[in-house]
């Protein structure tokens, strides 16, 4: 393994990420905060990165498989460490705490060890934002760029053959010319939330914040409350309509924006759109029958709840913890829902719930026919049958840490809703679990080594559980 190609890769990952941690003590700066300390710190960190990229600079990168699992694994760990050293000396949390929550920020989790965010200074609202966004539009680079070579019979084959049925040359003939109009579609939807925001009453800095979380379907708000404090139907319908448009393929908006027609007549965003639709209606019409809110209230929280907790964005209106367990039951299917595949969301994703019911009906055909041969089509593209191997290899690793999480919580002497939901929650980047995890809750109560058990859960999600369990193989050591 190149050791060096390792560093000079992490080392260009950090400039970028350090240099805009800059920001933050900028901002403090605009509202009167002692910031020198935080710039130092930053600045320090961006030197460091700085230096060793050039002690490397002309040995040339190579980004073999081993190298490529290494580096996005230590990319997490080490971002996680540098996000929260400003956590530690500006609001006074424990390292494990500030991990927690700079993992979160990155991870685009949003579950928060803060019991009060409208205390904390400006500077350290906006850099657990902008660690939310930098993590959303992170994870589709990574995706674009580095999973060909991570993981080419998993996540990318999966990419390639979702119901987009894409392929990356196709949208450009270079990787990086992708990249860049990725950036810029996250750009131009973070400044049109940022501008609706403010128009609805939101002031520039809050609507910021709320951009940044929103597009990167993170969650992490400047107020306890989260959306809710703004009391405003016009605030929660837009960040409803950005968090749905960012848990799309952001490949099939690049597409929109080129006056293709057909960019979202696909498999998985009809069931994406479909399922929220029906979920939110479903969840309407439950609190309606149930309460004596309105059709339109409940008509705009349940959209909004739907929509929040299907991108895993974390986001809250109200305590729907309220609604009764009947409304529980549709919250816990829309919490494992998830989005698609190509965008900011975490979570399972919606082609592979699909490739993986396609799967079971084609078996139970061939139980019944063993002689008709069958394939299965996403989009009237054929499934190669190592991505549907994929596909169930990552079921099983996404239910065996949720039930690890889950029984080491439940052990811990918490009740089986608040374990199974945190787990969940964490794992699949959403957020707010249920119970004392809830969206009226935060996870300040865990202890220290929980927290770092739970941020393992959370960089285990985002990473969609190949990237990191592959370097628990004696093989992968061995073959490369």
């Amino acid at each position: 393994m190149s050791i060096k190609s390792v560093f000079k890769f992490i080392s260009a990952v950090g400039l970028v990420v350090f240099f805009l941690f800059l920001l933050p003590p900028i901002i403090g700066f605009m509202y009167g905060e002692d910031v020198f300390v935080y710039a130092l710190a930053m600045l320090a960190l961006f030197v460091a990165n700085l230096s060793i990229f050039l002690i490397l600079k002309d040995d040339e990168m190579i980004l073999g498989i081993k190298e490529s699992i290494v580096s996005v694994n230590l990319i997490w760990i080490l971002l996680g460490i540098g996000g929260a050293i400003p956590l530690v000396l500006y609001s006074k949390l424990d390292l494990a705490s500030a991990f927690f929550e700079a993992i979160s920020g990155f991870t685009t989790t949003g579950a928060s060890v803060y019991t009060d965010v409208e205390v904390l200074p400006k500077s350290i609202l906006f850099h657990r934002s902008l660690m939310h966004w930098i993590g959303g539009i992170g994870i589709i680079v990574l995706g674009v760029g580095l999973l060909p070579l991570i993981n080419p019979s998993g996540s990318m084959s999966l990419f390639k053959a979702e119901s987009t049925g894409i392929s990356m040359d196709k949208i450009t003939p270079k990787i990086k010319d992708t990249a860049n109009r990725i950036w810029a579609v996250y750009i131009l939807f973070t400044f049109l939330d940022f501008a609706l925001l403010m128009l609805f009453g939101m002031d520039w800095f809050d609507a910021i914040n709320h951009a940044f979380a929103t597009i990167s379907t993170g969650g992490f708000s400047t107020k306890n409350s989260s959306i809710g404090f703004f009391n405003s139907d016009g605030i929660i319908w837009t960040t409803t309509f950005f968090m749905t448009i960012s848990g799309i393929n952001f490949l099939a908006h690049i597409r929109m924006l080129k006056g293709d027609k057909n960019c979202y007549n696909t498999e998985e965003t009809k069931w994406y759109v479909g399922l929220i639709i029906f979920l939110s209606l479903a969840l309407t019409l439950v609190h309606t029958n149930q309460s004596e809110d309105s059709f339109y209230y409940s008509l705009t929280h349940a959209f909004f709840t739907v929509s929040t907790l299907a991108t895993t964005t974390g986001f809250a209106s109200l305590d729907y913890e309220k609604w009764g367990q009947f409304a529980m039951m549709i919250i816990i299917l829309a919490m494992i829902m998830s989005a698609n595949t190509g965008s900011t969301a975490g979570g399972v994703k919606i082609i592979r719930y699909i490739l993986f019911f396609k799967n079971i009906g084609l078996e139970i055909k061939r139980s019944l026919q063993p002689d008709v041969i069958t394939s299965i089509f996403v989009d009237d593209k054929q499934i190669r049958h190592s991505i549907i191997n994929s596909i169930f290899g990552f079921f099983a690793l996404f239910i065996l840490t949720a039930f690890i999480v889950t029984m080491y919580l439940y052990a811990r002497g918490f009740d089986f809703l608040t374990a199974f939901t945190t787990a969940i929650a964490t794992l699949g980047n959403i957020g707010p679990g249920l119970g004392l995890t809830g969206p009226a809750q935060n996870y300040a109560f865990f202890t220290w080594y929980d927290k770092l058990i739970l941020s393992a859960s959370m960089i285990i999600g985002r990473l969609e559980c190949y990237t990191v369990f592959i370097m628990l193989s004696r093989t992968f050591w061995k073959k490369f």
